[in-house]
């Protein structure tokens, strides 16, 4: 009778027990997320130029998907890329005149960052939709 061997509690990968995400790992992760959302939006923006001068038909194809809600949820999160991004490049650009590296200010410039782009997207739709009902 051959004998099992015993189940140890294995230790975890060191970086598992030292490493936890901190906000800065975050927004930088979240950075680079944003760039991507951004690249592709512009590249869907030319294709609706496109559309746009192709004529009345392909316009209408073009603004019927984006009045989905498929098509509103990717307008949305565009914008909150654009927002997220400009000012966590406003944030990057105070970084790189020696400012905010102490980990408080990191941390709550981190926050503000998170806020002003959700303030800003909130803002910018909620003025948009206002606007749509009156000049439509």
């Amino acid at each position: 009778m051959t004998s099992q061997p015993e189940k140890r509690d294995m230790p975890l990968s060191p970086h598992l027990q030292i490493y936890k995400p901190q906000m800065t790992s975050i927004l930088s992760i979240l950075h680079r997320g944003t760039g991507v959302v951004l690249y592709f939006g512009t590249l869907l923006f030319v294709l609706w130029l496109t559309l746009l001068s192709s004529g009345p038909e392909s316009y209408a194809c073009a603004k019927s998907w984006l009045k989905s809600p498929i098509g509103y949820l990717f307008l949305m999160g565009w914008s909150f890329s654009l927002f997220y991004h400009l000012a966590n490049g406003i944030r990057h650009l105070a970084w790189d005149l020696g400012h905010g590296y102490d980990l408080k200010t990191a941390e709550n410039s981190g926050k503000i960052v998170i806020i002003c782009a959700i303030s800003f997207s909130v803002f910018s739709w909620a003025l948009g939709f206002v606007w749509g009902k009156i000049w439509s």
